[in-house]
């Protein structure tokens, strides 16, 4: 039986044309007493309202250098191994091999402002030397990337023209289960094409398909060259980014994956008003409670997340809160899980104040603290060191006389979380790291915990991490598996 898989819904096929299996619908009347009822569209306004703010995006990347290793199918011109997955084609020996030439990629997009600014998603354009926006009548402009946001899956284009049609959001909050909603993009290639369906669910989280997750989930039909499309309520406005779908075969097969228009709005605003996306961080690991969790602590429900460790100098450890503590609501919101958490903390700005609510010693108490602001790359080499499992220290003279060690550069391990990916490997507090291995290039050395984060920012996205550590006038390579 094939495995159900998550694919971001990219097309690397403009020659392809597929038929699509869309979904015709009658211009149904809203029932009495909804919130519609006396305005609700028919689909047809919907189209002519939203298509002509609609994009078909062509992504011109240039081939990697080809290594003698790999076997090339015709396919291979599509751009990437998603027609090998779709039509089955392996990679092996016995495949002509054929020269790299550059690859064309579509996607979708929407206009958000009259003069040029385009919504669509980071996988689509993530790789591209050439961006070329075709607009719903024919006409073709180059497009220059304003901004991108990796964790969200968004970015932000721009083309030079003015008195362009464009679209508004809606609030994504507002949805319910089973409102009928509207997708718009470029399903193969096929420019211009229209497909409805309801909401299936909402606040879909860990799919694995990016960092920060709450997902709409839709029937209504997205296959590849959808990504980066809108999903549109029956008011015409954008409640959604329309990103993934799951299937067993690479096609439609009934589940797609939307970003809310709520974390959209925050992310695109911040590209087009600053060119980056900054976001506000707490500075804690957590853990979901479950219910033998719950019956240790004396909790009768599961509600809340536990502090499992708490980062040093982070907002949380300035601001009181111990590891142990439960966080049971944040600005009188009750807390259900980790992610949903963890998202609303990244929606919030930069020193904005929070209020928590926390369980310590079978007693409540409210904490004030104003949210910390890291960079990406600083965010990201933190949560990597903490998912690795250990903190470190720069080797101080004091440090070296009390863990009887020489004062020489590296950075020191002061601890290791139990169970941990570091603990597994074998490190234990008191070895001193000085360096990360990196594919492909010299080890990198650590001097500090500057140049330690540093290292940490260019593995990042790696399954391994290689850390070079000496104990007792001994050095060796720890591998380190991540997550």
């Amino acid at each position: 039986m094939n495995s159900i898989k998550i694919l971001t819904v990219l097309s690397s096929a403009l020659m392809l044309a597929s038929p699509l299996a869309g979904l015709a619908l009658p211009n149904l009347p809203a029932a009495k007493g909804t919130k519609t009822e006396q305005s609700m569209p028919g689909f047809t306004q919907i189209a002519k309202k939203a298509m002509p703010a609609t994009v078909f995006i062509k992504a011109t990347v240039n081939p990697q250098p080809f290594s003698g290793s790999e076997m090339q199918t015709p396919f291979d011109a599509f751009g990437d191994d998603f027609f090998r997955r779709f039509f089955g084609m392996p990679n092996g020996p016995g495949f002509q091999q054929m020269p790299q030439q550059p690859q064309v990629a579509g996607g979708s997009g929407f206009f958000v402002s009259a003069d040029g600014f385009i919504v669509t998603n980071y996988h689509v354009v993530k790789d591209a030397n050439q961006i070329t926006i075709v607009l719903n009548d024919g006409r073709e402009f180059p497009a220059t990337v304003s901004g991108t946001d990796p964790k969200t899956d968004l970015a932000v284009l721009k083309i030079n023209e003015t008195s362009l049609p464009y679209l508004t959001f809606g609030d994504s909050d507002e949805l319910e289960i089973g409102e009928w909603v509207v997708a718009i993009g470029s399903p193969f290639a096929l420019e211009s094409s229209l497909t409805v369906g309801v909401v299936s669910a909402k606040g879909r989280q860990d799919l694995g398909i990016s960092s920060l997750e709450d997902f709409i989930q839709t029937d209504a039909v997205i296959n590849p060259g959808n990504s980066g499309g809108p999903l549109l309520n029956l008011d015409g406005q954008v409640i959604g980014v329309n990103t993934a779908i799951m299937s067993r075969t690479g096609g439609y097969m009934g589940i797609g994956f939307s970003i809310p228009s709520h974390m959209v709005q925050h992310v695109i605003d911040q590209i087009m008003n600053s060119g980056g996306v900054k976001r506000a961080y707490l500075g804690v690991i957590l853990q979901q409670i479950d219910k033998e969790l719950a019956d240790a602590l004396g909790m009768e429900k599961t509600d809340g997340v536990l502090v499992s460790d708490i980062m040093k100098d982070s907002p949380a450890a300035k601001g009181g809160l111990l590891q142990g503590d439960v966080i049971l609501q944040y600005n009188d919101k009750q807390i259900k899980n980790v992610a949903k958490f963890r998202n609303e903390i990244a929606l919030m700005n930069p020193g904005q104040p929070i209020k928590l609510k926390v369980l310590r010693n079978n007693q409540t108490l409210d904490l004030k603290l104003a949210l910390g602001a890291q960079s990406e790359a600083e965010v990201a080499a933190s949560e990597l060191s903490q998912k690795i499992g250990i903190e470190v220290d720069n080797v101080t003279q004091e440090l070296a006389s009390r863990l009887n060690m020489p004062t020489e550069t590296g950075v020191v391990i002061t601890k290791i979380l139990p169970g941990s990916p570091a603990q597994m490997a074998g490190l234990k507090p008191g070895f001193l790291i000085t360096g990360v291995a990196m594919h492909g290039k010299e080890p990198k050395a650590v001097r500090n915990t500057s140049e330690f984060e540093s290292a940490l920012k260019d593995v990042q996205n790696r399954k391994h991490v290689i850390l070079i550590v000496k104990h007792q006038n001994f050095q060796r390579y720890y591998t380190i598996k991540i997550g």
